[in-house]
């Protein structure tokens, strides 16, 4: 079982996820502030090894812009070297990996724009990983997307859409339920008909179901994922007291956390915590599970 945090540091003083407006596009800039972005991504790694953080979600924007027509730089060539030096270290370490695209990207929208940019955008955060020669343990997670006005016709397309995509995307896509629009039950209806395991959303069940408890819920998930998969990836929150439904939690509530992990039901899962204060919390989930006995004290040694 590994624990991890999205994106970005907070005790940090720097962020891999640096960016720039589109107007203010230049090779130079480009090139500056990848140099950057990925100088911070390999300095959380090293923290994250150093705490036994093994999961981490890296941010999308790595490489701005790598998904725009106006990037014709050749980004993948330029810095083949450090990805390279940076996937070293990670499989050393054996961490695990995954990439979260943002919500414009919906594989089943009927808008052929939104259809293409959302394609081009896979394709490029795949290309992080396989330069970095990460295997297939190492994941794209998206949503279901959009429902508009008919979730069968929507799920057909998701379906439709999938198989279009490049072999090396499918291969790392995984599929969320969500809180608004789908549940599990629809992720599994759409796994049937493509494979595509579900990285299970704890949170969103909450909120979304079809009356399955969280145990039953959590196995039907890990029986999506096949040993090339590696064990399910998952995301963990709950909700924020006093704010609207669906908000989640600025730090870890303990109690909730290893009431969670009893309802894992022996399942090993690797688990990203959606938690406001990231590395904090993702410190204290280690904390808890050493204390239940659910994670080995001792950092991995590089191989």
């Amino acid at each position: 079982m590994k624990i991890g945090y999205p994106c970005i540091n907070n005790g940090m003083d720097c962020t891999p996820a640096t960016t720039f407006r589109l107007a203010s596009y230049s090779e130079e800039r480009l090139i500056s502030t990848v140099t950057n972005n990925l100088a911070c991504l390999r300095k959380i790694l090293e923290y994250n090894v150093q705490h036994n953080l093994l999961f981490l979600r890296m941010s999308s924007d790595l490489v701005p812009f790598a998904s725009h027509p106006v990037n014709t730089y050749n980004w993948q060539n330029h810095f083949q070297g450090t990805l390279r030096a940076l996937g070293r270290y990670i499989k050393a370490h054996q961490m695990r990996i995954s990439m979260h695209p943002d919500q414009f990207v919906v594989i089943n929208s009927p808008n052929t724009n939104t259809l293409n940019n959302s394609f081009a955008e896979l394709e490029y955060q795949c290309a992080i990983m396989d330069i970095m020669e990460l295997d297939e343990t190492a994941k794209l997670q998206i949503h279901g997307g959009g429902v508009y006005g008919d979730k069968p016709t929507a799920i057909k397309r998701f379906v439709e859409n999938y198989f279009l995509l490049p072999e090396n995307v499918r291969k790392r896509l995984v599929i969320e339920n969500d809180d608004r629009s789908y549940s599990l039950s629809d992720c599994l209806e759409i796994h049937e008909q493509t494979g595509i395991p579900i990285l299970f959303d704890n949170f969103h069940h909450e909120c979304l179901n079809n009356g399955e408890t969280m145990t039953e819920a959590l196995h039907l998930s890990a029986g999506t994922w096949q040993e090339k998969d590696g064990i399910m990836m998952m995301d963990y929150s709950s909700q924020a007291p006093g704010e609207r439904k669906g908000k989640h939690t600025d730090t870890i509530v303990e109690d909730l956390f290893r009431n969670f992990i009893q309802q894992l039901d022996g399942l090993d899962v690797d688990i990203m915590l959606e938690i406001k204060d990231k590395e904090l919390s993702a410190l204290k989930a280690v904390e808890i599970l050493k204390e239940m006995g659910k994670l080995s004290k001792e950092t991995p040694v590089a191989r």
